[in-house]
């Protein structure tokens, strides 16, 4: 069976378990929550006169409760950039009210921005933090600890394999991998987020740290994170990466009518030369080659609106234009480039 009728059976049959579980029914905790995001779009890049419709992502997940302490989730993606993925797949168990302990494969603590789910963004492309700089996913541990009535924190930790999403089978470390993330909620809709993470994709440690805060009304969102990332032994320059964003939700009319808001929003994002962490030679990744650029510094400006169809991050038609700047002697990657971009998301 190839690996993609593998994963195609693995799917259906995670549907049908999850609807017969569903159809049972029962009036208790144990009754799992199935949820979904579909996001179509299309893009067109002026300076090629070319353009391209796309299914971004096509995730279900099924999450629930087995008891009052114990929970889970697990996650698929049917089209992530075209591939069929497996996201998030674990179990949660509470020691307390404010401890839980979770132990599977999950989007590790780390930044604002890139620990978003698709239905969660606020524009249709992801930040140069969320995708190319800080955006990992891995299988390991972690302990969720909340404090503080007046001022509630937040602190996330845990340890990770660094061996992805698909190389756990045979997959043996020394160097296990870590992250941490701090969030204090600060009155009046502020919040400050701190994170630290490491990471080892080849033979060399890679520290990334990355400061944030936000401030939310329920219709202003205003929000700025960096992210600093180094290499062990200098094998590459440091990275720097900047992600600053407005936006404005504004009511529409009553209840009965078709649109419920309308949100214009700007960003501003930013990074410096960038290197994945693996080595190259000719192209390939080699283990004699060296760390190469992956993705040259840029930055980009990004304005738009956001109609929502229903309660916000339910169903959106996010309409952005992108306007990129790169440094002299830059190579953009092929959808990299100057964009107007429609997106239609729904979220079930």
């Amino acid at each position: 069976m190839s690996v993609i009728n593998w994963k195609l059976y693995t799917f259906v049959s995670f549907l049908f378990l999850s609807s017969a579980a569903a159809g049972a029914r029962e009036a208790d905790e144990r009754t799992p929550v199935i949820n979904g995001t579909v996001r179509g779009k299309y893009e067109f890049q002026p300076e090629d006169m070319a353009g391209r419709f796309m299914v971004r992502n096509a995730r279900v997940s099924i999450s629930g409760s087995v008891s009052p302490i114990v929970s889970y989730k697990a996650e698929i993606d049917l089209c992530d950039e075209g591939q069929i993925k497996m996201l998030d797949a674990y179990g949660r168990l509470r020691i307390t009210d404010n401890l839980h302990f979770t132990i599977g494969q999950m989007r590790v603590p780390f930044t604002i921005d890139a620990h978003r789910s698709p239905h969660q963004q606020y524009f249709a492309n992801r930040s140069f933090i969320a995708k190319q700089v800080g955006n990992v996913r891995d299988v390991g541990a972690q302990l969720a600890w909340t404090f503080g009535e007046d001022v509630p924190v937040s602190i996330t930790a845990g340890l990770f394999n660094g061996s992805g999403l698909t190389g756990q089978k045979d997959f043996w470390t020394r160097n296990i991998n870590f992250s941490g993330k701090a969030q204090v909620s600060l009155p009046c809709g502020f919040n400050v987020v701190l994170s630290a993470q490491k990471i080892r994709p080849d033979d060399l440690n890679i520290m990334m740290y990355s400061v944030g805060a936000y401030y939310d009304s329920g219709r202003l969102h205003v929000e700025a994170e960096y992210l600093y990332k180094t290499y062990g032994n200098g094998a590459f320059s440091d990275v720097g990466s900047f992600d600053g964003f407005v936006c404005y939700s504004i009511p529409v009319g009553n209840g009965n009518r078709a649109v419920k808001f309308v949100s214009p929003l700007l960003r501003y994002d930013s990074m410096s030369d960038h290197s994945d962490g693996i080595r190259y030679l000719n192209g390939v990744p080699d283990p004699t080659g060296v760390l190469v650029i992956n993705d040259y510094a840029r930055s980009r400006i990004t304005g738009g609106v956001t109609v929502s169809l229903g309660t916000p991050f339910v169903s959106d038609i996010r309409i952005n234009y992108e306007k990129y700047f790169y440094r002299a002697g830059a190579v953009p990657n092929v959808s990299e480039k100057d964009k107007f971009v429609v997106e239609f998301m729904v979220r079930f």
